[in-house]
């Protein structure tokens, strides 16, 4: 039995996040199992590293599965690919030890968010950022960004109602990178909570809209109180980037 990892791409605009739903086949994870299952000629499970929501995109989504299959591991690149819709890519595929989890080996994650900070209407890139049509002041939302790194109870920057043991993660760097009307905003972590990148990017913006000063970080992560933390931005200018291992 071989266990292949597989490196993945996809634009979640069009499909109900990563996870699988009785309710729908709508989503990229029985989207890719179907396409193996019929190169291997069986039903196969994958486990994704991460479980992306509804709109949200991946450059390098990990994965791995388990097959007898007699498919060389680095064939089952192009040959899922043949399956697959054009909104979904294989980008590698390789084998690994029969021990390698892909969630559960995962030592971090990054994810990058876009926003398009102008007045004028966005007709390009809309299901890729979210537009912002007021000035940001992005030095003050670059002063912010110092107060979320290290280990913190992060419970004040997750959806209410999320049951998870812990609250707790350490980000090892946030940071912003402006290009134009492009401001992007990158996140690294050993783990995330439901919704968490997306809050902190809301707090971020409201940062720079005045609303929330940026030493005011330190006493909302203190406090954990959801209400005092910013919006969360839509699904669609979220990319996760990368998996550590």
């Amino acid at each position: 039995m071989k266990n292949i990892k597989l490196t993945i791409e996809y634009d979640g605009t069009n499909y109900l996040g990563w996870q699988k739903q009785k309710s729908s086949k709508n989503t990229i994870q029985e989207t890719i199992e179907i396409a193996i299952s019929k190169i291997v000629k069986n039903e196969v499970a994958i486990t994704g590293s991460s479980r992306t929501d509804s709109g949200v995109h991946a450059k390098g989504m990990v994965a791995n599965f388990y097959t007898d299959s007699n498919v060389p591991p680095e064939k089952f690149r192009e040959a899922i690919n043949t399956k697959l819709p054009d909104d979904i890519a294989i980008v590698k595929s390789e084998e690994v030890s029969e021990e390698f989890h892909s969630r559960y080996d995962s030592k971090g994650k990054t994810y990058c968010y876009t926003l398009i900070n102008r007045v004028e209407k966005v007709a390009l890139y809309k299901n890729f950022s979210y537009h912002v049509r007021e000035s940001l002041n992005v030095d003050e939302m670059r002063k912010a960004c110092k107060y979320f790194i290290g280990k913190h109870d992060f419970k004040a920057f997750k959806t209410t109602g999320s049951s998870v043991k812990t609250s707790t993660r350490t980000i090892s760097d946030l940071h912003i990178e402006r290009e134009g009307d492009f401001i992007r905003i990158f996140i690294t972590a050993d783990g995330f909570l439901y919704n968490m990148v997306r809050i902190i990017v809301g707090t971020l913006i409201e940062v720079g809209h005045g609303k929330i000063k940026s030493e005011s970080i330190e006493k909302i992560i203190e406090e954990g109180k959801r209400e005092e933390a910013g919006f969360c931005v839509p699904p669609n200018g979220l990319v996760l980037e990368k998996v550590y291992y």
